[in-house]
């Protein structure tokens, strides 16, 4: 059976829901103009494209497809889970074809309706994606000015282009408008030559700030995230989950499920949920069903994780390396050795894992939290033994992914639960779930030995990482004789991991970040002062004289007041933070006051969005800087909602300003993730300027704080 109107989602505050399906929509592609393009094509781009050491990283595809109507169709593989593309790749679309935004509609990550693409992670999108885009829309203008020079007899050099409508110079009158070209046409191109490009003094849309298209749907409440589908005849999943992660399934006793009317028991391996139309009934009737689980054994807590990374890690791979370790510690006036700690962190979405599907004879359709629509579809079809083919993940919106939803646990659980009921399922994890099957960001842990000479300059710099990886970590000091040393090992956690916001670069930037303060503070110099006199990369210092000036400095601080920087790296931008908090002495209590972000990254195509994301990064590193902890006993989780994982509040939001280098001629770099990695950083160098306590470990709260002054 097919639902009725399934088919119809909000992805527009310009417009009616449009209805897609697979017939309409090859019926809509047989006319108009299409351009197809994938990242292959960057080599046509001369170097105005990125570069990438991954093919899997560009593994990117789309088309443009102008329609009898003028309105403009993007068709992507990513898709929109609060990071904004959806706004700004429509940005560069319209900048290059020549036409409204309101006219351009983003159709995202639906995998009937558009080409692969691996998944929607790492800053990518606008790095990789943007470029490509605007190259495809470029050609697109070009073949309609082709079009109208011959509708109109004029040589193509007397047209003008915009707002959709093509006219000859001098002489507006003589018009047609884009709709009017493509009627009856059916023109497919692919980009074949380097397009004709806007400068950035050209620039009508790019650069502009725009409130994100899908704003209004969502806070409005039209917009659909999966857990808002509702099909007719859908029963409601609730899993039936152990008390430590990583158990196994011993035995089922389902008797008392015979007081409830109407629920079904799934019994499928290690997987055991209830249904029913009613969700509160399935949740009661869960409750109900007693599993006895094997549990593995596992003795490390949250209190000697680090120890057990230490002592179990032993093979490392250098990542960096240069000059000579001994020479550099036999030239340095005072070497400087420290350990610092973060442990693991949950995404914790507000909207959790959930999925909802149905199967039309043997196919199944779904809308799920996902990052990776075609990566589930593939992992469906191996997981229920199906064709890809008969598999349709569905355009939808995500509450926030943060690289945590990748996995797709929850959509794989889904389909089994429909296939086994023969009913369309809805499945919603709770909070507790979302915890207890999160793939945490990993602990870390960071060994640093810094050395400077008579001039105050860094002389040596030995970094040592314990699964946090090496992301971030190229060395933008200069110091000549470095090496930097990745220790890890995925088995010596006792939880899953995976990424997580600009994965492992939160806790690298947090370990150098505090050591640059440390070995500063040794030698009695300005932690500005010191950072300025040993950096190498005039960018760099562009960025933190502008959050300096930005932030003002050298003003005078209240009592209790501190300052802190952090510089960092990520996804091709370069990113200063300055922080000031207030530190309660008594209480170890700190209150952050006001933090500054600067960041170079490139081209900034929408100015409002990068901006959201900025502050976005801010609030959630304050989180991870301050409060979020994964308290643990071996496989046994504390957390299960958010009374004991703390996120940032709204009352404990500082105000942030973000500021900008100026490139708009530059590629566009990243901006979903970079803000993040230097705020932990920064946070504890401000508390140690407030307090004089140096906290080692993240988050820094009132107890680590209190230590260390008693200390």
């Amino acid at each position: 059976m097919k639902p009725d109107k399934i088919d119809e989602l909000y992805f527009s505050d310009v417009n009616e829901p449009v209805i897609y399906d697979r017939r309409k929509f090859l019926k809509t592609l047989g006319k108009g103009i299409i351009v197809i393009f994938s990242l292959s094509e960057l080599s046509l781009l001369q170097g105005w494209s990125q570069t990438s050491n991954s093919e899997k990283e560009l593994d990117f595809n789309a088309y443009i497809h102008i329609k009898e109507d003028g309105r403009v169709n993007c068709y992507t593989g990513k898709i929109e889970m609060g990071q904004g593309i959806i706004t700004s790749l429509a940005q560069v679309v319209a900048e290059e074809l020549e036409v409204s935004i309101n006219s351009v509609d983003m159709i995202m990550g639906d995998t009937e309706l558009c080409p692969y693409d691996a998944g929607t992670w790492g800053s990518l999108t606008t790095r990789f994606a943007d470029p490509v885009i605007r190259a495809a829309a470029a050609e697109a203008r070009e073949i309609l000015l082709k079009l109208a020079a011959e509708k109109l007899q004029e040589p193509q050099e007397n047209l003008v282009a915009e707002n959709g409508v093509i006219y000859v110079l001098n002489s507006e009158t003589v018009q047609i408008t884009y709709a009017e070209l493509t009627k009856g046409k059916k023109i497919v191109e692919t980009l074949k030559n380097k397009p004709a490009i806007k400068s950035s003094k050209d620039f009508k849309i790019i650069g502009k700030p725009i409130i994100s298209t899908d704003a209004i749907a969502k806070v409005t409440g039209k917009a659909l995230y999966s857990g808002d589908i509702k099909l007719p005849k859908m029963v409601y999943a609730t899993v039936v989950r152990p008390d430590v992660f990583g158990s196994k399934k011993v035995s089922v006793n389902a008797t008392e499920l015979s007081s409830f009317n109407g629920v079904e028991l799934i019994d499928e391996g290690d997987l055991v949920a209830v249904v029913h139309s009613n969700p509160e009934v399935a949740n009661k009737a869960a409750r109900k069903v007693k599993v006895v689980w094997d549990a593995p054994k596992v003795e490390v807590t949250d209190k000697t994780i680090f120890e057990h990374l230490k002592n179990t890690i032993t093979d490392s791979k250098i990542f960096e390396e240069e000059g000579d370790l001994e020479a550099g510690k036999k030239a340095s006036k005072t070497i400087i050795e420290s350990e610092y700690y973060d442990g693991y962190k949950a995404h914790a979405p507000i909207e959790t894992h959930s999925a909802t599907c149905f199967f039309e004879g043997d196919k199944l359709v779904m809308w799920a939290s996902t990052q990776t629509p075609f990566g589930l579809r593939e992992q469906l079809s191996k997981e229920l033994n199906m064709s890809i083919e008969k598999v349709h993940i569905k355009q939808i919106f995500l509450g926030g992914g943060f690289g945590g939803k990748i996995y797709n646990q929850q959509a794989i659980e889904a389909a089994k639960i429909s296939k086994t009921c023969g009913k369309p399922v809805q499945l919603v994890w709770s909070r507790r779930e979302e915890f207890m099957y999160d793939k945490f960001r990993p602990a870390a842990l960071v060994k640093v030995v810094s050395g400077v000479d008579e001039n105050q300059k860094l002389n040596i710099w030995q970094f040592d990482i314990y699964c946090a990886g090496t992301r971030g970590t190229k060395l933008f000091y200069d110091v000549e004789n470095n090496r930097t040393r990745f220790f890890n090992d995925n088995k010596a956690h006792p939880f899953g991991t995976g990424a997580w916001r600009a994965p492992g670069n939160n806790s690298t930037t947090f370990a150098r970040e505090s050591h640059i303060d440390v070995t500063a503070f040794k030698f009695g110099i300005d932690p500005l002062e010191f950072r300025l006199n040993n950096l190498k990369d005039k960018d760099m210092i562009a960025t933190l004289n502008l959050a300096a000036d930005t932030f003002n400095w050298k003003r005078a601080k209240k009592e209790g007041h501190g300052f802190g920087i952090a510089l960092g790296e990520d996804a091709g931008t370069l990113v200063a933070i300055i922080a000031e908090v207030h530190v309660d002495k008594s209480t170890g209590i700190v209150t952050p006051m006001h933090i500054v972000c600067a960041q170079d990254m490139g081209q900034v195509v929408n100015p409002h969005g990068a901006t959201v994301q900025t502050e976005g990064g801010v609030t959630m590193g304050l989180g991870y800087a301050l409060y979020e902890d994964i308290e643990f006993n071996g496989g046994k989780l504390k957390a299960r909602n958010f009374n004991n994982y703390i996120i940032t509040k709204f009352s404990t939001t500082p105000k942030i300003n973000c500021v900008f280098i100026d490139k708009m001629n530059s590629k566009p770099q990243g901006g979903g993730e970079p803000a993040i990695i230097c705020v932990g950083g920064a946070i504890a160098n401000a508390v140690f300027d407030a307090c004089g306590a140096r906290v080692n470990q993240l988050p820094v709260t009132p107890e680590r704080i209190l230590k260390a002054i008693k200390n």
